[in-house]
């Protein structure tokens, strides 16, 4: 061997020791690193791997009314699961447990025979098949308790609330707004388990108990939200409409004191609902306001100096706007009339005037400021943003349309928030349907406070604006929204349908308001989609629900009417003013009970007009001021009026009423007035009872009042 093979050989030998040495301290080095820098670690992998964990649910949180009151509960239901390496005969059991829990036994079967640590069975199992598969005491069943949502009110604020999944998490409402508040955190049931899945005699076993969710308080009051169904769901069957939705909130803090839309459903059984009943139209969806936009308009005009309610307009019928014509809904016009009448009566023309003198620009950076065309932040998921044109694209035409409510997209929350604003002094209060969450030991978690977002417009404006809209309850197309001892802010809206383009036959019906004037308590909008009974006038359709929803939710509140005078003899004399009493509201009643009440209870005198038992209108309105011996027209033949046989309407009974009423009473009936002259009606063409077309022009001519009958001069007014 040659001296060079040799050193070649020791070399080899050389290298080979030294990647062994090398190899062995990374060996060690390794070991060194699983065996004690991560040994804790890694024996707890060990064990976790050996324990198999059963989930068990928290508590879901109560959601509790603002008083406190539950609207949503969890109550405890059992849960079974398998263990499939325990379970000894798959077969027989599973028809042992179909036959109990009346489910397919061959699914039950192919549980059984997964391979898999754990199975569910069944969850919230009724307590009367659990307590029956208990006594078989089948091996690899075993039993836990999970959380099942209940809503003990059933479909009470059923959309304000939402539903809740089978594994304790929200889907829908408030319950998945506010999910990470009410779950809380689950606990688990662990035992110790060999590689095939059998649990290990004397193994680790324990409890790790869950952390159960917090409670929620809402803004909602119970009362009024039963309140606002109640009439909602009478409003329904009243108008046969498509959809129903009244929103009520305070209009100074945003909160919502009451949400509910129809058709509804019933959370405790959501599956059998379609999806559509489960849409919470008054967040999400968006409509043509109408009329009840032109508080919008006013408040724009009046905050930028373009209007006073003194100032005189000329309604001719119709203005023209570029090479369009913009009609009001009265044939022939209002004629002249103040800012302020023009409101009462809803004048487009006025409005569309108003709208064209502030411009694009202006209008609409008070539009935006009111909140339109975007959200408002309520705590509440898929808020809609409404829809507004793009300001380039808006032109004469467009503006004059938008100031009347046409051509604008805004949800129902929009438009009633705008209205707050205004009745809150100017300020626009970001809207809220939680107060605060409680932890289960009582404490508080947090606290939701009244948020505002901006001063829209100042509190001089709102102030007078205020005074303006309550004028139009008081004289104006919203008298139906009357609620005697307190003072009522309101407007009424009749808006068209776009279809395919164009404005169709369909209409919508609202009527939005708040009340009192002077310290507003509670604020509500009214919405009739598509209504089906002849009719579609807001004043006519909403008001009243309006009215009927606000009259009992003040007395609730304990808001005290407006002081009656300790002197006064007879009821509804006014305070300070013992002369003057205030006209009851006879609608409904029976004339001869409604004749006596007059003069027995108030000092008035009644005078029929018509045929009939039941009173079906009046002048002066309920609520009007009047001195003692005043009389009071009550009609009795209008019963018929709004059932048109064929497309056909009765022309009613319009001699001795003012202009005012007459053209308030044929616009609800569907006729068109022709005026002559000015004072109260003395004649009219067709006369009353004729049948005429829907849509029919009504000649009437006004002269005068004599002296000493009522609306002459001196004797008070004829109507508020």
């Amino acid at each position: 061997m040659s001296v060079y093979s040799g050193v070649t050989i020791k070399k080899r030998v050389a290298w080979l020791f030294i990647m062994w040495g090398i190899v062995s301290l990374m060996l060690a080095m390794r070991l060194f690193w699983l065996q004690i820098a991560q040994g804790d670690r890694f024996r707890k992998l060990a064990l976790d791997q050996r324990l198999y964990p059963v989930p068990v649910d928290a508590r879901r949180g109560t959601i509790r009314d603002r008083n406190g009151r539950e609207l949503a509960v969890s109550v405890s239901a059992d849960s079974i699961y398998a263990v499939p390496v325990e379970v000894k005969d798959p077969a027989g059991t599973a028809e042992t447990l179909a036959r109990i829990l009346e489910q397919d036994p061959v699914a039950i079967r192919n549980k059984l025979i997964q391979k898999a640590a754990t199975v569910w069975i069944d969850r919230r199992v009724d307590p009367e098949k659990a307590a029956a598969i208990r006594k078989l005491n089948l091996p690899g069943i075993g039993f836990t308790e999970r959380g099942q949502r209940f809503y003990p009110k059933d479909r009470l604020a059923a959309h304000v609330l939402g539903i809740a999944g089978i594994d304790n998490q929200g889907l829908e409402g408030v319950e998945v707004q506010y999910d990470s508040f009410l779950r809380g955190t689950r606990g688990q049931i662990v035992s110790e388990r060999d590689a095939t899945g059998k649990e290990i005699p004397g193994g680790v076993s324990k409890f790790i108990p869950p952390v159960d969710g917090n409670d929620l308080y809402l803004s909602i009051d119970e009362v009024i939200q039963y309140i606002v169904e109640r009439e909602l769901d009478r409003g329904m069957a009243e108008t046969k409409a498509k959809r129903g939705m009244i929103l009520a909130m305070d209009p100074k803090t945003g909160a919502v004191l009451a949400m509910a839309a129809r058709p509804t459903y019933n959370p405790n059984r959501y599956y059998e609902y379609p999806e559509s009943a489960r849409r919470n139209i008054v967040v999400s969806d968006a409509y043509e306001p109408g009329s009840t936009f032109k508080i919008v308009t006013a408040a724009a005009a009046m905050e930028e100096g373009v209007v006073k309610p003194s100032d005189t307009f000329f309604d001719p019928g119709f203005i023209r706007v570029e090479d369009r014509y913009v009609r009001c809904w009265l044939a022939g016009g209002h004629g002249s009339q103040t800012f302020t009448e023009a409101t009462e009566n809803s004048c487009n023309v006025v409005f569309a005037t108003l709208g064209i003198r502030l411009g694009t620009e202006r209008f609409y950076r008070y539009i935006r400021a009111f909140g339109f065309g975007s959200t408002l932040g309520i705590d509440y998921p898929g808020e809609a943003s409404g829809l507004l044109q793009p300001e380039k694209n808006v032109g004469l035409v467009e503006i004059a349309n938008i100031s009347f409510g046409q051509g604008v997209s805004v949800t129902p929350l929009q438009l009633l928030s705008a209205l707050n604003a205004i009745a809150n002094g100017g300020t626009l209060m970001r809207p809220r349907l939680v107060s605060k969450a409680v932890a289960p030991d009582g404490s508080l978690v947090e606290e939701f406070k009244p948020e505002p977002i901006r001063q829209v417009i100042s509190k001089e404006t709102a102030r007078e604006l205020s005074l303006i809209l309550e004028s139009v309850v008081v004289n104006g197309s919203g008298f139906r929204a009357r609620i005697p001892g307190y003072r009522v802010a309101g407007k009424t809206g009749t808006a068209e349908k776009p279809e395919a383009g164009r404005y169709g036959e369909k209409r919508v019906a609202s009527f939005l308001g708040f009340a009192p004037v002077e310290d507003p308590r509670i604020s509500v909008l009214v919405i009739w989609d598509e209504p089906n009974v002849g009719i579609s006038y807001g004043g006519v359709l909403a008001a009243p629900t309006f009215q009927a929803i606000v009259r009992d939710a003040l007395r609730y509140m304990e808001v005290p009417p407006r002081a009656v005078s300790a002197d006064a003899e007879k009821p509804g004399e006014v305070a300070g003013e013992p002369q003057l009493v205030a006209v009851p509201d006879l609608v409904g009643r029976p004339a001869a009970d409604a004749a006596k009440a007059l003069a027995q209870d108030f000092g008035l005198q009644a005078r029929m007009k018509g045929s009939g038992e039941t009173v079906r209108d009046q002048t002066p309105r309920p609520g009007a001021r009047v001195p003692r011996g005043t009389t009071v027209v009550l009609y009795l033949d209008m019963g018929d009026l709004y059932n048109g046989v064929d497309g056909n309407v009765t022309v009613p009974h319009l001699t001795g009423r003012t202009m005012k009423d007459v053209a308030i009473l044929l616009s609800e009936v569907g006729l068109r007035l022709q005026a002559e002259g000015a004072g109260i009606a003395v004649w009219q063409d067709p006369g009353p009872g004729t049948k005429v077309p829907g849509g029919s022009v009504v000649v009437v001519r006004f002269e005068p009042p004599a002296a000493g009958e009522p609306g002459s001069p001196g004797q008070g007014p004829a109507q508020p």
